[in-house]
């Protein structure tokens, strides 16, 4: 678990490396963008992954009891989830899920709710679907993000508004949402009917000196209209893998979604992906303490390094995820602007803010999860263009 190990992931068919080219126009950026990290997945994954490949036969698959199980001991163990069998459904990632339940649970032209600035696929699934974007944007408060939870009630309240999105913890600005936060959310649902889709893929990503993760089901009733997503792609840096379950106790719900995905001949039964999402959730809990301690330590270097010697760039502190959503609107700069200097006089590539929802305009998402020395490297590379931008 050496996380200052660096290894090249170039012509590795890497998004985050290999398509520096044609997202950036250049192949030399310094990759802080796509959501994954550049440190070797658990041992014990990779040892999986190579056992199951020694079998020369690589057929359609079945989803082993023994995987529903590991998802089962995971979060009784680490968020006191007591997840029954039956709650159960696999899906092909947490964005198809995404897709589908837009198809599920809204009609044509019907509004899902959405917080932003969010996640670009939250956007794209309701759009692609054909449904209706309905913006409950985050307000900040005192330098923090916080819902607008009385503009959420007011949304939910329209009767063609039939579900919400919710992003917990919340990518980019690093929320973990306070358990009288999500119980509001729970009771606007509860009281217009309106189903949630929590995405809590970043569930495991929650640095110790911040305040912990709730699941919301945990907080849930039964017959709330709630379905949770989760896996295990982020918490043990394995989403090329391309797997994840819904949880949910409403076997209404979860039989409404799992009839879209039949309809769309999705399969998800790969042997890898089984595998490793089964190794990951048995034995990589030290390696995900391990590397959250890393990436806490990356967050403390990029927090004082702004503070000190770059004050025209704002770092929104993160209690969960190892993303940084950076405020760079004192440059002076347009989008497009900000991202052809992040580019060219930088030579980092990082998420443009506007990806995010109009919200994002100024600002810039930036990935820890690198070794030290490469974030050591892109901020003074920043440090020096910004420098630039002062003597101009």
């Amino acid at each position: 678990m050496n996380f200052d190990q660096s290894f090249s992931r170039e012509q590795t068919c890497s998004v985050k490396f290999d398509a520096r080219k044609a997202v950036f126009g250049r192949g030399d950026v310094i990759p802080l963008w796509v959501a994954d990290t550049d440190f070797a997945a658990p041992d014990a994954v990779t040892e999986a992954l190579v056992e199951r490949a020694r079998h020369p036969a690589y057929g359609y698959t079945l989803f082993p009891e023994s995987l529903y199980q590991s998802l089962i001991d995971w979060f009784r163990e680490h968020h006191q989830w007591a997840i029954q069998r039956d709650w159960i459904c696999m899906a092909p990632g947490v964005v198809p899920t995404l897709h589908a339940a837009a198809m599920a649970f809204a009609g044509e032209g019907e509004g899902v709710i959405i917080q932003p600035p969010v996640y670009p696929p939250f956007f794209s699934s309701v759009r692609k679907a054909g449904r209706r974007v309905v913006e409950n944007p985050l307000v900040v408060r005192d330098g923090r993000y916080e819902m607008d939870l009385e503009h959420l009630a007011a949304c939910a309240a329209d009767p063609s508004v039939k579900m919400l999105f919710l992003c917990s913890p919340h990518n980019p600005v690093g929320r973990v949402w306070s358990r009288g936060e999500l119980e509001a959310v729970l009771e606007i649902a509860r009281a217009h009917g309106v189903v949630v889709i929590s995405d809590e893929i970043h569930a495991d990503l929650v640095y110790a000196d911040r305040p912990g993760h709730h699941m919301l089901a945990t907080l849930a009733e039964p017959d709330d209209p709630l379905l949770t997503t989760v896996a295990p792609s982020k918490t043990f840096n394995i989403p090329g893998m391309g797997l994840s379950a819904v949880v949910s106790e409403r076997q209404d719900l979860l039989g409404q979604l799992d009839g879209v995905f039949d309809s769309l001949h999705m399969v998800q039964c790969n042997p890898f992906s089984i595998a490793a999402f089964e190794a990951g959730y048995r034995h990589g809990a030290e390696w995900l303490a391990a590397m959250m301690d890393y990436v806490r330590g990356n967050r403390d270097f990029v927090l004082g390094f702004a503070q000190e010697r770059l004050p025209e760039i704002g770092v929104t502190d993160p209690e969960g995820t190892y993303l940084l959503w950076l405020d760079c609107r004192a440059l002076g700069l347009d989008d497009g602007g900000l991202k052809r200097f992040m580019v060219e006089q930088a030579g980092v590539g990082m998420n443009p803010g506007m990806t995010f929802g109009e919200q994002g305009s100024g600002f810039m998402r930036l990935n820890l999860g690198s070794p030290l020395a490469v974030i050591r490297q892109a901020m003074e590379q920043i440090e020096v263009a910004v420098a630039g931008i002062r003597s101009a």
